[in-house]
């Protein structure tokens, strides 16, 4: 018999893909094989399988995204064969308490997602994208390597009985002085010194990368919306730049709800029949996006409502006066719902934003896809 598409499922690991084929005349799983994890044994099992649909049947491959990234994706596609990343958070699951998970039945439930379409694919990044998002995280890598070494430092001086003047806050110049001018004996004065240097190094070498992040967020493709989203509270050019090479385009979400909803910062719902219950917010899509504008919303907890400090003044320069009005717009707003939201209706100050960010996140599509009246 043969068959016009054939699905293939595919549950990708380091070692190993499983993989089974699927197709909506028969309705079930078929072939089911665990073969080498490299590219060219899912072109061998393609071939192979035409033995059994024909050669005139077309292949479509997919797998949960994951840690391979892209990577199989574009080695795929390169040699002719048809592939798509499933989202998991979207995909169709198993229903019940009792499941039994193996890599067989996870290809088979790939499989049977894409016949029915029961999943949203992942954006495929550009080139240029991909490289910029991995600079960007290898820099949060290093910055949250200089967060522990602040940490074994400050630790390192507790257990030993160094305290520092509490009415000052620590790593400034005068608490870096102070511990320079440490004097501890034997052994201790090396471990100090060790983890100084630790720290002056991580330091520089994050102005360096913080130097580089500027030059790539100057280039042609990033530019203008860098430029406009700066114009936001909280959203300087390493927030701007990493939100725009993780989403990629902007344009693909027919509104701002459904860019919210992508990064999982809608509420969630459990509700049955007349009665409702909110539940927190979805936390499905980019978490790493989702972290960076909960970050952000975090400065509109303090300041004045409509006050603009020198720095964003100097951000938003040289942007059009309604680029720079709707942001004001959105910054004014956000400040105000916050203060509302923790001092009038007594929401948690996380709850709040929460919020906030999920506002920021729509205020943000509309900048980008010049949707500012």
């Amino acid at each position: 018999m043969y068959y016009s598409t054939v699905f293939v499922g595919m549950d990708v690991h380091k070692e190993t893909f499983s993989l089974c084929c699927y197709t909506n005349e028969k309705e079930t799983t078929e072939y089911p094989m665990k073969v080498e994890g490299h590219y060219s044994k899912v072109i061998s099992y393609i071939e192979a399988m035409r033995f059994h649909y024909g050669n005139d049947a077309v292949f479509i491959c997919g797998y949960e995204a994951g840690c391979l990234g892209f990577t199989l994706y574009h080695q795929l596609m390169d040699h002719g064969v048809d592939c798509v990343i499933l989202a998991p958070t979207t995909m169709l699951s198993q229903r019940g308490r009792k499941k039994v998970k193996t890599d067989k039945r996870d290809a088979a439930l790939i499989a049977r997602c894409l016949a029915h379409h029961d999943y949203s694919p992942v954006h495929i990044p550009t080139e240029q994208d991909e490289q910029t998002k991995e600079f960007l995280r290898m820099r949060d890598d290093h910055k949250l390597a200089l967060k522990k070494v602040k940490q074994q430092i400050l630790s390192f001086c507790l257990r030993h009985g160094y305290h520092f003047d509490e009415t000052h806050s620590h790593w400034t110049q005068a608490h870096l002085k102070w511990l320079r001018s440490l004097a501890p004996e034997g052994l201790y004065a090396e471990i100090l010194q060790e983890y100084l240097l630790t720290y002056d190094n991580l330091v520089d070498k994050l102005d360096r990368l913080d130097k580089r992040i500027e030059e790539l967020a100057a280039g042609e493709n990033y530019r203008e919306n860098v430029r406009k989203l700066s114009c936001f509270i909280g959203v300087k050019t390493v927030t701007a730049l990493a939100v725009l090479t993780e989403v990629g385009d902007f344009k693909r979400f027919a509104s701002a709800q459904h860019f919210a909803s992508y990064i999982g910062l809608t509420p969630g719902e459990d509700s049955s029949g007349d009665g409702q219950k909110r539940l927190g917010i979805t936390k499905a899509g980019n978490r790493h996006v989702r972290s960076l504008l909960v970050e952000a919303a975090q400065c509109y907890c303090r300041g004045q409502i409509g006050f603009k400090s020198k720095v964003l003044k100097a951000r938003q320069a040289g942007n059009d006066p309604e680029v720079i009005a709707y942001a004001d717009k959105a910054n004014e707003r956000l400040r105000r719902k916050y203060y509302r939201m923790v001092l009038r209706n007594n929401k948690k100050t996380n709850v709040a934003k929460t919020a906030i960010a999920r506002e920021l996140a729509c205020f943000m599509w509309g900048m980008v896809t010049g949707n500012v009246a």
